[in-house]
């Protein structure tokens, strides 16, 4: 039986992670082995599940000819693009984290990595 989860906090922060083992690709990473977020290290024991998101958003979202926006909906295109990765810690904690690919300048074009939520056992809905 899979369990469900819902919100127990929103962050949204910036976190740094580490890898056993690098990337092929860097705009196209797996999941961490840890990530450290206010001080502290979390290593990651389990992925529970992953999912992308190619939309392209604001202006982007315009620029694009219909057939290129199509396929880029599906694969992505540079620069767009989330990965995200719903894991459990070493501390039985679990949370969603995502790499966006996006870039920050012309100097910074690798993406960063998020922390976007910690999640909790979702409470059995009982029956009337």
């Amino acid at each position: 039986m899979e369990v469900e989860f819902s919100p127990r906090a929103f962050i949204g922060d910036e976190i740094t992670v580490e890898f056993d083992s690098p990337a092929v690709r860097k705009k196209l990473p797996g999941p961490p082995s840890a990530f450290s977020w206010q001080g502290t290290t979390y290593r990651v024991v389990e992925l529970l599940a992953r999912w992308s998101e190619y939309e392209r958003k604001g202006r982007s979202a315009r620029n694009m000819a219909p057939a290129h926006a199509r396929v880029a909906q599906r694969r992505g295109s540079w620069g767009v693009g989330r990965f995200y990765f719903r894991v459990r810690t070493d501390g039985d904690k679990v949370f969603d984290l995502y790499y966006d690919r996006a870039p920050e300048g012309a100097g910074d074009r690798v993406g960063h990595w998020y922390l976007y939520r910690e999640l909790e056992p979702a409470s059995p809905r009982k029956m009337p």
